[in-house]
């Protein structure tokens, strides 16, 4: 089976600064993978440079058998690629449903457009409570929210989530995993980049363990939770 993401040797830099460091690794359809690690690992440089955001420098990135390399941003996105990223990035003067459409900037179909706003609606009922208000207003966990929804608006093959619990509240945070729960069992698939190890792993398929800009370790998630050296470096246990 030809894996929807193919990642191969892949060296990212900044300058003279090597950030990923010839990573490999691989997503089928339907799957939710993540990396963890901790803070200069190379886990957002990964994503960014997925995205189109930042350019590799060396190696390759396939998506659906297609290389990535040279794609400009804005046509990743069109490829099926999102990308909710580190810090929501939500236009807080702008309302929720502004946003939401920003998230479809590349799609004509209207009334598939207000599907999926209803959608995002169903998924975070919040949002559509408060459609009509200020993005700026919201907390940090409503506007993750939004920020997903916004992410799922170009009706992605594949959802990148760059640390969607950072700074939740542990209830805000269950709410977040359980949406990924949902979504993958819609047939979403989905790449995350969390800190919080334990809920990363509970409900990933595979797991990539980062350390500075490589991939030290990779297995099952459930696999990975187990695991000693896991325990202790990320699960905070002796």
């Amino acid at each position: 089976m030809t894996a929807l993401l193919e990642v191969e040797d892949l060296r990212v830099a900044y300058g003279k600064i090597e950030a990923v460091k010839g990573i490999s690794f691989s997503i089928e359809a339907g799957q939710v993978v993540t990396l963890i690690g901790t803070n200069g690992a190379g886990k957002t440089t990964t994503l960014r440079t997925i995205s189109g955001l930042h350019p590799p420098l060396s190696g390759s990135i396939t998506f659906e058998g297609r290389p990535l390399a040279h794609v400009p941003a804005h046509d990743i996105v069109a490829l099926g690629i999102a990308h909710s990223p580190e810090g929501r990035h939500i236009f807080p003067r702008m309302t929720v449903e502004e946003n939401l459409l920003l998230g479809a900037f590349l799609r004509k179909d209207r009334d598939g457009i207000q599907a999926d706003i209803d959608r995002a609606y169903d998924l975070f009922p919040i949002l559509g409570e408060r459609r009509k208000q200020a993005a700026g207003l919201f907390s940090g966990g409503e506007q993750q929210m939004l920020a997903m929804g916004r992410a799922l608006m170009s009706r992605p093959k594949l959802l990148m989530l760059d640390e969607p619990s950072m700074g939740l509240s542990p209830i805000m945070m269950q709410k977040i995993m359980a949406t990924i729960v949902e979504l993958q069992s819609q047939g979403t698939t989905i790449l995350l980049v969390e800190q919080n190890a334990q809920a990363a792993l509970s409900l990933a398929d595979t797991g990539h363990v980062m350390e500075v800009g490589r991939i030290v370790l990779s297995g099952a998630g459930s696999d990975l939770l187990t695991d000693e050296s896991v325990r202790k470096a990320y699960l905070g246990e002796d």
